[in-house]
């Protein structure tokens, strides 16, 4: 039904994708309908992905400036897609990009990668959950279901193998591998992947999800400070788990009665998230992601088919220096990486490098909020190594070991998460840092227990987040373009950011 065509305007070309898709998942939906409704289906329904490709036979010689945006060289390129109404504005932005520096059309059609039948509608919908046991066991027979094969992350780590005769990579991410992980986030959050921001939060500790609700509250209600209100109404709305929207009362081209819509879920989910939306999508997302290195590669694994602008790790760390205090901030510029979780993935030998564009905005932001500047700041905030471990109770085992490590590397603190935020940052091409606050002095006799926590946590997360929130919207009112450095980019890599 939908022959490939080649298209020049981004416009239309996108458009196409949508048409396509569209059109086999509502086949997919209908069919399993009547499968489920009872209905003997005459054979095996399948339906495939849309895919863009793009050939070019010149060396084309891009913006040296861009990190994204054009192929490596002459040859054939192609990627299949999902979800295009998730990703309008992306799509167009790598459409255009192509087409202005390679002067080729590209042609849109169907691939010959099947949709799972699970990926067919949206996400929550439990497809076995409505089958009995006769129909669970066809159930393979008749629909494709989810293969892992497509979905892993050789082209993100760099050790995909092209057969002979096959188009390169055009994107990090296959239509299965983002439909996945789109799935996944909605499970893991409780909202929607079309309420998630374009720059991003994450936190190990539940009192900056209560200070964040505070906040975005608070953004929401109308105010008659002028200042206030202009700040305000870059918000249009702040959304908690189960999509449970309240809309942002200085505006006036929002719903009139401005009701809080959606429903809050029974129960929290694993990582509750958050969000402060902008029109655009260039808000900021807050997702508690709890303790340990494993939660934290979870949610970044998909958070990152998103493409997120940036994400920051804000959590608290055990000082190891002994003339930092409780309450001091520590801005990394190195990790230790004894999380271990992505070992397989991105081998130790690889350094994480600080992102200058990152570390300066963090910079900035301690030094507007805490209004300390120069050599003042060095009072409150250190830069240095963190290391992350996947022990919580290292303390319990033998220091000699690690402290002989900690002290070569000379770390300044430790945590749980940070070095795998920022590992999963550099693998993903995410720009990616990390301030954290000192919570504790293990090697110093100051452990963390109740009374002495409940003070910091009372003088430091409302700084702590603020601070958070000012340099992401100053890494987004410097320009994406300026974000987005060629560091994270290899020397042949696929054109999509």
């Amino acid at each position: 039904m939908f022959a490939t065509e080649k298209f020049t305007d981004p416009h239309a070309a996108v458009e196409r994708v949508c048409a396509i898709y569209e059109h086999n998942t509502a086949l997919l939906r209908d069919a399993f309908k009547r499968f489920s409704n009872g209905e003997v289906l005459p054979g095996r329904v399948r339906a495939c992905y849309p895919f863009v490709r793009v050939t070019t036979e010149f060396h084309t010689r891009a913006d040296t400036r861009q990190s994204f945006g054009f192929v490596a060289g002459p040859g054939v390129y192609q990627t299949t897609l999902t979800r295009p109404a998730l990703y309008t504005q992306y799509l167009i932005s790598q459409f255009k990009l192509l087409r202005d520096n390679h002067d080729v059309p590209l042609e849109i059609g169907v691939s010959d990668m099947p949709i799972p039948v699970h990926f067919a509608f949206s996400e929550g919908i439990h497809v076995e959950g409505t089958l009995d046991s006769d129909h669970l066991r066809s159930l393979p027979d008749v629909f494709d279901l989810p293969n892992l094969a497509t979905m892993d992350d050789c082209i993100v780590n760099g050790t995909y193998a092209e057969a002979a005769g096959e188009p390169h990579p055009l994107a990090l991410f296959t239509a299965p591998r983002i439909d996945y992980s789109l799935h996944r986030l909605k499970h893991y959050t409780a909202t929607s992947p079309d309420r998630f921001q374009r720059y991003v939060l994450f936190t190990n500790y539940a009192f900056y999800v209560d200070e964040f609700i505070r906040m975005g509250r608070e953004l929401m209600q109308e105010t008659d400070d002028p200042e206030q209100r202009i700040y305000r109404q870059q918000y249009t709305a702040f959304v908690e788990p189960g999509d449970l929207t309240t809309w942002n009362a200085n505006l006036d081209d929002l719903p009139s009665d401005r009701a809080i819509t959606g429903i809050a879920p029974a129960r929290q989910p694993q990582m509750p998230a958050y969000h402060l939306q902008r029109a655009d999508g260039s808000g900021i997302t807050l997702i508690n992601i709890g303790v340990g290195p494993s939660n934290a590669k979870t949610i970044t694994d998909h958070v990152a088919v998103l493409r997120p602008h940036g994400w920051l790790m804000l959590g608290h760390c055990a000082g190891l220096a002994a003339s930092q205090r409780m309450g001091d901030y520590v801005l990394a510029h190195a990790y230790v990486r004894d999380d271990h979780v992505l070992d397989d993935d991105l081998p130790l030998w690889v350094p994480i490098p600080a992102l200058a564009e990152v570390q300066m905005a963090l910079q900035d932001a301690v030094a507007h909020i805490t209004q300390l500047d120069g050599y003042e700041l060095k009072r409150i905030m250190r830069t240095g190594t963190v290391a992350s471990v996947d022990d919580r109770n290292w303390e319990l085992r033998d220091h000699r070991v690690p402290l002989l490590r900690f002290n070569q590397s000379r770390c300044i603190a430790l945590d749980m998460e940070s070095a795998t935020v920022a590992a999963n940052g550099f693998r993903f091409r995410v720009p990616y840092g990390t301030l954290l606050c000192v919570s504790d002095k293990p090697l110093h006799g100051e452990i963390k227990l109740p009374g002495m926590a409940n003070r910091f946590y009372e003088q430091r997360v409302n700084q702590h987040l603020k601070i958070g929130i000012h340099a992401l919207e100053v890494l987004r009112n410097q320009g994406v373009d300026q974000l987005h450095s060629r560091k994270l980019r290899s020397f042949s890599e696929p054109a999509f950011r």
